[in-house]
């Protein structure tokens, strides 16, 4: 398939911003059960949750810019039924509101404890509402991978992988920048994010690994036999069938070589999984933890555009296969 960058942008930046969601709640989570300090509500929950709102917001932005109508995006809600595409934009501003609602919480100290759970555990708003983000931030990250997992035709997609992906790495990312986030504003829990980020790394890596190696000796069920309808088992396309090209051939194949597919793949797997867990480590240790983390997330999303162009373009359309020829 054909890489589009403004839908990269948009599951890479949303994936940012809801993994960085669950870092912040997560650590609220662990503070509530005097796991981890508390923080203050303003510079680290609220700050966080304005950052979070923010890759979402700009995700939804770049979405706009493969609209043929802008205006008209509001029609895509209307196949909720049936589309994963629809239910994604349902239920994207919803998590952004949550989110916002989560934020203002905190900062305007809305978190008089409401009751007692267990009579040990004291439950204020806002963990009601973050609670209930959560739930939206993974609806959301089903809905974004199941509008490729959904796709049978898609061999390279149609498959749980590919939903795990998105939450692993959107999970990676977030707590990645979490760490970062945590050293800038001063607060002590630099080494709990590091610790995650680098376990959800790994387990990103091995899921993502998977799904390479699940691809690489995959046997489409369609062929040019089947493409033509025509049995005989040679069979050469020597030309596509008019002078020039065409939108299926435009819009259906990346048109780069597989060098570039592979440089492209090396180049991920180099930026979103061993360099960061690097860099986290060094910070760890306390020596220029801001910076450390923060070029572990800039790396890490680097990476991430890479690896989510590889994702896109490892899809082979099964159309390519009538007019090979020319892709």
């Amino acid at each position: 398939m054909l890489p589009a960058f403004s839908v990269i942008f948009l599951t890479t930046l949303i994936g940012v911003g809801q993994g960085l969601f669950l870092a912040i709640y997560t650590g609220q989570i662990y503070s509530m059960m005097k796991l981890l300090p508390a923080q203050d509500s303003q510079s680290f929950y609220a700050l966080g949750s304005l950052l979070a709102f923010g890759f979402l917001a700009a995700g939804l932005l770049a979405s706009f810019f493969h609209l043929g109508h802008p205006l008209r995006a509001w029609r895509s809600i209307s196949q909720w039924r049936t589309s994963w595409l629809s239910r994604e934009v349902i239920i994207l501003p919803i998590t952004m509101f949550l989110i916002a609602l989560y934020g203002a919480t905190h900062y305007f100290g809305w978190t008089e404890p409401l009751f007692t759970l267990a009579q040990t555990q004291p439950i204020d708003l806002s963990m009601i509402i973050g609670a209930l983000a959560t739930v939206a931030t993974f609806a959301l990250f089903i809905c974004t991978g199941m509008i490729y997992a959904s796709l049978k035709f898609l061999q390279e997609w149609h498959n749980p992988l590919t939903v795990i992906n998105y939450i692993l790495l959107g999970g990676a990312s977030g707590f990645t920048l979490a760490a970062g986030f945590s050293a800038y504003v001063g607060a002590d829990v630099v080494g709990f994010y590091v610790l995650w980020a680098i376990i959800l790394t790994i387990a990103a890596f091995i899921s993502r690994s998977a799904s390479l190696l699940r691809n690489r000796r995959l046997k489409h069920k369609s062929n040019l036999q089947t493409a033509i309808g025509v049995r005989h088992t040679i069979i050469a396309q020597k030309a596509q069938g008019s002078m020039g090209g065409s939108f299926n051939t435009r819009e259906f194949f990346h048109g780069k070589s597989l060098d570039k597919l592979k440089t492209v793949k090396v180049t991920f797997l180099i930026l979103v999984f061993p360099i960061p867990m690097l860099l986290l480590l060094a910070a760890a240790s306390g020596i220029v933890t801001v910076s450390l983390s923060l070029t572990a997330f800039v790396i890490q999303y680097l990476g991430l555009m890479a690896e989510r162009w590889y994702f896109f373009s490892e899809g082979q359309h099964p159309q390519n296969l009538y007019y090979q020829s020319v892709a």
